[in-house]
């Protein structure tokens, strides 16, 4: 199966927006264990998404993607670096899809 770059990149930068939605929402209201579980679901989704639109590989490679343990008794902070744990490997690979796509002048 082939896999459009251009399409990927699309579909990648709509996940980011996504996830900057998510974390907006859950800082106005406050409210992490919603916001986390929230995330919860957009991931899952998201994985689907890479896997269908990019490639299978780039899809378990995201799912698998983790939060590294947290020192902090700070819900907010805890929650954003939740946030930028998924947003940087989908910013490298927006920049990896927007290498690989052809550009039109």
């Amino acid at each position: 199966m082939s896999y459009d770059a251009a399409t990927g990149l699309l579909m990648v930068r709509q996940q980011i927006a996504e996830l900057d939605a998510l974390a907006k929402q859950t800082l106005y209201d406050l409210n992490t264990v919603a916001g986390t579980e929230r995330v919860a679901k957009w991931k899952a989704r998201t994985a689907a998404l890479i896997a269908n639109t990019v490639s299978p590989q780039e899809g378990e490679k995201f799912a698998s993607t983790q939060p590294g343990p947290s020192f902090t008794n700070d819900m907010l902070e805890e929650f954003t670096d939740l946030i930028d744990c998924y947003r940087a490997p989908l910013a490298t690979l927006a920049k990896r899809l927007d290498q690989a796509s052809p550009h039109v002048s």
